[in-house]
């Protein structure tokens, strides 16, 4: 049964962990095995409620990874927002977790199919892989691909 305001893992990792919230799950899945395919241990979540936030899901990304992506199809001030306010609240940005909140960006995005304009965002697999990519630096994708 669906229990109201817990989110649920599908993927287990653990050096980066991917927390997604609405209709990004399958690019953020396929960014997974991307970003396994470097050797990033990967873990995917399905936050699936935004209220209530669930924190012990949440916490548990946050100490058990040294990155930590929010991917919603929302904007700025919404899940992402919730979620940095709740780490910062605890004290869980406190040890060098490095977050990137991706979101739609507060800018007019071009007419197109709705995959397009979610490409352009960088709210697709390939936006997902390149967030981590730059939180770990980018030295470390061509250290990976070695």
């Amino acid at each position: 049964p669906l229990e109201i305001g817990r989110g649920r893992i599908l993927v287990e990792g653990t050096k980066v962990a991917i927390l997604s919230f609405g209709s990004r799950l399958a690019d953020s899945l396929a960014a997974a095995e991307e970003l396994e395919t470097f050797g990033l241990s990967t873990t995917v979540a399905d936050a699936r409620f935004a209220k209530p936030l669930d924190e012990a899901l949440i916490a548990r990304l946050a100490r058990e990874h040294e990155v930590l992506i929010l991917v919603e199809e929302g904007a700025t001030g919404g899940f992402g927002s919730q979620v940095l306010q709740f780490l910062a609240t605890r004290g869980l940005l406190d040890q060098g977790l490095k977050v990137r909140p991706l979101v739609m960006p507060d800018t007019f995005i071009d007419h197109a199919a709705p995959e397009a304009m979610i490409r352009q965002a960088g709210l697709d697999r390939g936006g997902i892989v390149d967030a981590v990519f730059k939180a770990l630096g980018e030295s470390a994708r061509r250290v990976m691909q070695a």
